[in-house]
Order: structure tokens, then sequence, then C-alpha cells
């Protein structure tokens, strides 16, 4: 997502693989020099983080509480990770994605697409 909440890259995983392990993959889509990542305590991993960092960006991910060292973040830039959940929370406002009634994973991909087409031409 961008500083306003519309989306950079959008792709799709299976349903049983935890997010953390395509957050990389999708990193390396978007340009990250210069800018700020956040993310939820999900993606707090040192991998992800030496990631971020590597390409010279910063990051806002708050640590887990089973973390040993428990380093400090930003809690009001952490507080404009909301803008991920509204675009999520207006995807799902679409029957088809919420349900997902497509028995392929291209089908249900391209609609989710569409959906996100028809969420930025409303802005």
């Amino acid at each position: 997502m961008d500083a306003v909440g519309n989306p950079v890259y959008l792709q799709l995983s299976a349903g049983n693989v935890n997010d953390c392990k395509a957050a990389i993959d999708v990193l390396s889509h978007v340009e990250l020099a210069g800018n700020m990542v956040i993310g939820d305590r999900g993606y707090d991993s040192d991998e992800i983080m030496l990631y971020i960092e590597d390409q010279e960006a910063r990051h806002t991910i708050p640590p887990r509480s089973n973390r040993n060292y428990q380093r400090p973040y930003d809690r009001d830039l952490y507080k404009k990770r909301h803008l991920v959940e509204n675009f999520f929370n207006k995807l799902k406002h679409f029957r088809r994605v919420a349900t997902r009634y497509d028995k392929l994973a291209s089908s249900f991909f391209a609609f989710v697409l569409l959906a996100s087409i028809s969420i930025l031409c409303k802005q």
C-alpha cells in the first residue's frame, strides 16, 4: 500500500501459508529505498527486517511478545496500518471475494484485481 492506502502490488498465496513467508517476495516488487514499511507483529522476523534495511528503508513493526529484546517502534506511525485493513475491508464487500466462490486461483485473483480497480475508481 502507498501512503494513502492504495495497493501498489498484489500477490495471491495459498490459504494455508503464513503471510510472512511471502513478505520478502512481495517487498521485492516494490521500491523501498527511502520509504517506511509498516507491518504487524506477524512480520516480526529478523530476515524480513534485514531485507528492509538492506533496501535502505526503515520499518515500523512491533516486536512479538516472546522476543528477548523488545525493540522500540513508533506507535503513532504504526497507527497508519489501518489503511491496509480498510482496503481489505472494502475488498471483502465484494461477495465473490469474501466467500471465494471460484475454484481456480487464477479466476479468484482476476476478480480480486477487478474489485481493486473498482475500489480505486470510486475514490
